[in-house]
């Protein structure tokens, strides 16, 4: 539940110009419209299931879209098997929307392609249809070697843009040059996997494997965990060993029960996985390309009006 300092369960991933929602909870566009991203016209929502705290304010989004005259832009919500049933029971409160609204359910295993990314929904544990999701951009071409292109005589503009694009270029001389000649090798994309719900499962860990960023709930603390286990959450010993097991570059905790402050769940986690953070509401994670640097977490990035003071490092000092 909601809390002075944290809001439940929503998180927006910013790629370039997308604007990604996975999850809206109640209160999610008053954040959005407090935050430095604005309620902007988001075409894609992303739901992992469908207990209250992870979709209550969506109907309110919804009609907030409709009333600021919303019309040509379309907009999609995905979901797990129930998404169907749930709009239909939504109809009477939303009426008539003026813009154009799809809704479509997946499947643990499913994969979305997006040009040079792909979005792919995970199997979770939680008791019910539920999903996570994991992003997963395509390799992207080697390093160019300017001295390799020199050295075969390809000139620069055109014909360097081609190779780095992947593409052979043939030179003024009739000699063929392919891109392997003048590039590194391949570097990966970025990885992102947001978990939702859910008790420790294999399939988060063999979706997150060495994933940036694994953004894992985690309810409880070791002292609950036969309640965790038995609400099918996790605890913050839990995840992080998710992330172990995953070697992944940075563990974010999300879904913080109202009873923790944050910091005690970070030092459980930072026994098992040093790289943890406790993300709190406008927070932001940066994930850069591997070889610019490691994720790192940016206090009131999306916020820059005057707020608390942080608590401990990486804690993110008061909040449920």
């Amino acid at each position: 539940m909601p809390t002075a300092q944290r809001a439940p369960a929503a998180l927006l991933v910013r790629r370039g110009g997308e604007r990604l929602l996975f999850d809206c909870a109640e209160g999610t566009q008053r954040q959005l419209q407090r935050s430095t991203v604005g309620l902007v016209d988001l075409e894609e929502i992303f739901l992992t299931h469908f207990h209250a705290d992870h979709f209550l304010g969506l109907p309110g989004m919804l009609k907030t879209f409709a009333l600021r005259g919303r019309v040509d832009v379309p907009l999609t919500v995905y979901g797990p098997a129930g998404l169907e049933r749930l709009f239909a029971t939504l109809r009477p409160f939303l009426g008539r929307l003026p813009y154009p609204l799809t809704l479509v359910e997946l499947a643990a295993g499913e994969r979305l392609a997006r040009g040079d990314y792909a979005l792919e929904a995970i199997g979770v544990e939680h008791g019910v249809s539920a999903l996570g999701y994991a992003l997963v951009e395509h390799e992207r071409p080697g390093r160019f070697d300017v001295a390799a292109a020199d050295a075969l005589g390809v000139p620069a503009g055109r014909e360097r843009g081609l190779l780095q694009a992947g593409d052979p270029v043939t030179l003024a001389d009739g000699t063929v040059v392919s891109p392997d000649e003048v590039l590194g090798p391949a570097r990966p994309g970025r990885k992102l996997v947001i978990s939702g719900d859910t008790a420790p499962s294999p399939h988060v860990v063999q979706a997150a494997h060495e994933a940036d960023v694994l953004v894992h709930e985690a309810t409880f603390g070791a002292e609950e965990k036969e309640r965790a286990r038995e609400t099918m959450h996790a605890t913050a010993g839990d995840a992080a060993e998710v992330a172990r097991l995953a070697a992944v570059r940075m563990l974010a905790l999300t879904h913080v029960s109202t009873r923790y402050f944050g910091s005690e769940l970070l030092s459980e986690a930072r026994e098992v996985f040093a790289a943890t953070v406790v993300p709190r509401d406008f927070d932001v994670v940066e994930i850069p390309f591997a070889e610019r640097g490691a994720p790192r977490l940016v206090r009131r990035g999306a916020r820059p009006v005057q707020s608390r003071p942080d608590g401990p490092d990486g804690s993110g000092g008061g909040g449920g």
